[in-house]
């Protein structure tokens, strides 16, 4: 990996992604970026995928830096992976409203009321409280996770109650939940979504599980990102109404560009559901990223080693 001075101002922005491109190979870096990252991250990404996916490409890499394009907990689930890596990302301000609304010490009394569950925590979450977790999983292998479990032990799901219902009708498990949610995938327009049917009687309805139950009620399909990105590769619908975050659609039109997609406005008609936190990232701050090789995550090696064991657990079950 190359040591030589960066360059302390960026290139305009025609050049960038040629930059980018230079300074990934000198790095020997490579840059994953969930699906909701803008389309010109998605671009010039190595890996574009949903959490589980881009945790096994973190899980698999020989890289020596890794660029998380995506929100600060990815990229704690990298470092996680990856401790004797240089593990950047784009903005440090890059947060999770789901995250941020499991706080560790809050969790950890919540726990302790509940002392005789396995805690299956949704990747979505910092590493604090992954290191709390026996299991984590991702909206991709929840149920499939959660139906592994011994049946004779209650589960506590963590920090999406929303995503944590769905996972329990799917799983036939009781599940006691932590009163999370996504800021995202709670803003849709039921109204809004009622219109784009009528709209467009030919479009199925996609949803992420995160959404609010009177939504996934309108729906036809109901999966992870990943799954509604295959989802509408491999139904026979000419359209899609979409709830989740619209960054996914830029691969669903690259994919069949031949069908239509229309994502579900905000409830007060806006396009809020765009998440704030996902598009911090840009294309100036990754050239920056690898110029600099900052902000990097760090993570205390007692924490780090916790929040791994659910981790790996998670990899191997979902294998």
């Amino acid at each position: 990996m190359s040591s030589h001075p960066p360059a302390t101002a960026p290139p305009p922005p025609a050049q960038l992604p040629e930059a980018i491109d230079a300074l990934r190979r000198e790095r020997n870096a490579v840059i994953l970026a969930h699906y909701y990252q803008d389309d010109a991250i998605q671009d010039i990404a190595d890996v574009i995928g949903d959490s589980l996916e881009l945790a096994r490409r973190a899980a698999s890499t020989e890289a020596d830096v890794i660029v998380f394009c995506g929100v600060h907990f990815m990229a704690e689930t990298a470092k996680i992976l990856n401790p004797g890596r240089i593990v950047v990302l784009p903005d440090l301000a890059a947060g999770c409203s789901l995250a941020d609304a499991c706080p560790a010490e809050e969790f950890a009394a919540f726990r302790a009321r509940h002392s005789d569950h396995i805690v299956v925590s949704y990747i979505n979450c910092s590493a604090a409280v992954k290191a709390q977790s026996d299991l984590i999983c991702t909206s991709s292998n929840a149920v499939q996770l959660v139906q592994q479990l011994p049946k004779d032990r209650p589960i506590l799901f963590a920090p999406d109650a929303n995503l944590g219902r769905w996972v329990a009708r799917q799983s036939g498990r009781e599940l006691t939940l932590w009163p999370g949610s996504c800021i995202v995938h709670e803003t849709f327009s039921e109204q809004a979504l009622l219109e784009l049917k009528l709209e467009h009687p030919e479009a199925e309805v996609i949803a992420h599980p995160e959404c609010q139950q009177q939504l996934l009620d309108l729906a036809d399909f109901i999966g992870s990102t990943s799954k509604l990105l295959q989802r509408a590769q491999t139904s026979e619908a000419p359209a899609f109404i979409v709830l989740t975050e619209p960054g996914i659609l830029h691969q669903m039109q690259r994919r069949v560009p031949e069908k239509a997609f229309y994502p579900v406005p905000g409830s007060d008609g806006c396009s809020c559901n765009a998440c704030p936190y996902m598009r911090l990232n840009t294309m100036e701050k990754l050239w920056r990223c690898l110029a600099t090789l900052e902000p990097r995550i760090e993570l205390d090696e007692d924490l780090r080693l916790r929040a791994l064991a659910p981790i790996e657990r998670m990899l191997a079950m979902s294998a």
